[in-house]
């Protein structure tokens, strides 16, 4: 691409403030319904005139050029945008609807949603002194709005002296100074000592002509790269992606023949009618590719064949519409699925969000699903050595699997690869995938608390409330640190982490376990062949080595790497049970190099699929 190609692509330029609210209110600039209600105050708003009286910079309005229709807001601050329907090119406003909104109603005044009643129209306080300090305050005092000034004929005293200075004509609307500055210079010149008047009064008259708003077009840029580059520049704010640009371009306003069409609607009602599961607080692009791949398997010349934006930029509404009554069924049971066969509450501890995706065309339309080939499926690849569902071709080859399995000819696994020194050396992360899939089988196993035994620690009060989850060391880290012992092991392992209430976390702290475990060891009751506390180890997946040494009241010098090496071994065979009748293939690369040359040489890994 040459250089001039990119420059008209993205073209940095600027306009004056009121030229370029005269294009808005011609409807030559159009703000999309996924723009959100803006966040109206008063103070935020003579911050902006301030700002633009004193000449300094504003952040820069985006303007996104393209061919692509996009429903849009009728309204701006109670000012009615005309329809460009009828023009071969669109210009959107993707970034800057706040300042828009304060700069309409400032000059024009209008209103505000959020403040019904209040008149947004901005006056100037043409007796304040100007003040280029940085730390000035003058402008709380120079920027007023009509219940700043109105007395109230006389019984609201805080405002008097500026209802008088409104009458003797030294506070005056931004509006008026736009259309009759010479009216207003003419008066003003008939006053004493008015050099801070007159002064003042040309300055906003200046602001108002030269005042370059900075914008930026984005012309002949694909929904994509739109998307890219709103969230390079808004830092601040929500970052627009591609469910945005969806949700505005498949907008149908209702009719007495049709229904409408609002897809940010459809998903908020879905999540909020459903059952109150934290799954579907799955992000809306989610939701988004979901739907698409829905649509690309059921759908016949659907257009759709992936789900990138490119593709997700094609979807229609009445595509959504003829897949959505199954469709909603189908997502119900996947999220069925994570909580109640797997046991797994929160999507934090999915670990291929690809799941959502690929489990939803199983379910979609199937009368007879088959769990326990779906949970054979779940745990080979979250715990599989290789990331065999991170791009779209696994994707669709996942999908074909799953369409594959049936009574009369169920579906193959390929050999299932673990390395037993990723379970050692693996630490906790939000995103990890392996961190989640063995958080997921810690929960599958339905944990209880080592204080209340009959209580389970996978509960929604406390689970997962924050981003890192309640887990308790159960060699805590600082006793570690002071009692090293023989161990070569990092207790930040996951292989060294369960799940415990707050409650009984605190109790715990940084103690000793060998003194700690004694507070939770009682004696088995009469016609028990293992004790309560030891039931509890096993639903952690952890040997009674604790229990052993607790009682003992000695520990080996290595006794974290004994306890993490029992713990990998415990996780191995849960997995073995769960993948039976799968080829199952075990390796440990500790203390050697971990690369895929070596792996080779030690394996030959044949297709999972």
């Amino acid at each position: 691409m040459s250089l001039s190609n990119l420059t008209d692509r993205i073209k940095p330029d600027g306009i004056s403030i009121v030229s370029y609210l005269e294009y808005l209110q011609k409807g030559d600039y159009q703000i999309p319904t996924f723009q959100r209600e803006i966040v109206w105050e008063k103070d935020n708003v003579k911050k902006l005139w301030d700002s633009i009286y004193k000449f300094y910079p504003l952040g820069s309005i985006l303007i996104w050029k393209t061919d692509i229709k996009l429903h849009n807001h009728r309204e701006v601050g109670g000012h009615v945008i005309p329809p460009e329907d009828t023009r071969a090119q669109f210009q959107y406003i993707l970034d800057g609807q706040q300042r828009t909104t304060s700069l309409l109603t400032s000059i024009y005044g209008g209103k505000i949603s959020s403040k019904p009643g209040f008149n947004p129209t901005v006056y100037i306080d043409l007796s304040i002194p100007f003040n280029d300090a940085i730390d000035d305050t003058s402008f709380s005092h120079r920027f007023l709005f009509w219940d700043e000034i109105d007395d109230k004929e006389g019984t609201f005293r805080r405002n008097m002296g500026r209802k008088k200075k409104f009458d003797d004509g030294l506070i005056v609307r931004l509006l008026e100074i736009k259309n009759d500055f010479q009216g207003i210079f003419t008066r003003l010149s008939t006053l004493p000592d008015n050099k801070v008047f007159l002064d003042n009064l040309w300055r906003i008259k200046n602001v108002l002509d030269n005042y370059k708003i900075a914008y930026i077009d984005l012309k002949g840029i694909a929904v994509g790269e739109v998307c890219q580059i709103f969230e390079r520049i808004n830092q601040a704010g929500k970052p627009l992606d591609i469910f945005d640009i969806v949700v505005a371009k498949t907008y149908r306003v209702a009719t007495k023949d049709r229904k409408g069409f609002y897809l940010r609607d459809i998903i908020s009602g879905f999540r909020t009618e459903s059952n109150g599961s934290k799954f579907l607080k799955i992000s809306d692009f989610d939701y988004l590719q979901i739907l698409s791949i829905l649509i690309r398997e059921n759908i016949k010349d659907s257009g759709i064949f992936n789900i990138t934006p490119r593709y997700l930029n094609e979807l229609k509404a009445e595509q959504i519409e003829s897949i959505w009554a199954d469709g909603k069924s189908a997502i119900l049971k996947v999220f069925d699925f994570f909580e109640n066969h797997l046991h797994i509450k929160t999507p934090d501890l999915i670990p291929f969000r690809y799941f959502y995706i690929t489990l939803a065309t199983y379910f979609y339309q199937n009368k007879s699903p088959d769990y326990e080939f779906l949970k054979k499926y779940f745990w080979f690849y979250s715990f599989h050595n290789d990331d065999l569902l991170s791009n779209t071709t696994q994707l669709s080859n996942h999908i074909t699997f799953l369409h594959s399995n049936s009574d009369k000819m169920p579906a193959k696994f390929g050999r299932f690869l673990i390395d037993k020194d990723r379970l050692r050396s693996s630490s906790y992360s939000s995103k990890g995938r392996l961190s989640r899939a063995i958080l997921s089988l810690y929960s599958n196993h339905l944990p209880k608390d080592w204080k209340f035994t009959d209580r389970d620690v996978i509960s929604d009060n406390f689970f997962f409330s924050t981003d890192k989850p309640n887990l308790h060391h159960v060699f805590p880290t600082n006793y570690i640190s002071e009692h090293p012992g023989n161990n070569s092991l990092n207790s930040n392992s996951l292989m060294n982490i369960v799940y415990l209430t707050q409650i009984t976390n605190l109790v715990i702290s940084d103690r000793n376990p060998l003194q700690y475990i004694k507070d939770f060891d009682v004696p088995k009751e009469e016609g028990e062949d293992i004790s309560k506390f030891e039931k509890v180890l096993k639903s952690h997946l952890l040997s009674n080595d604790l229990l052993t040494w607790s009682r003992m009241d000695v520990m080996p010098e290595n006794a974290l790497d004994t306890f993490i090496e029992n713990r990998i071994t415990s996780i191995v065979s849960d997995l073995k049970q769960k993948l039976s009748g799968i080829d199952f293939f075990e390796i440990d690369t500790k203390g050697t190099e971990k690369n895929e040359e070596i792996e080779s040489e030690e394996i030959e890994e044949t297709p999972a699929l």
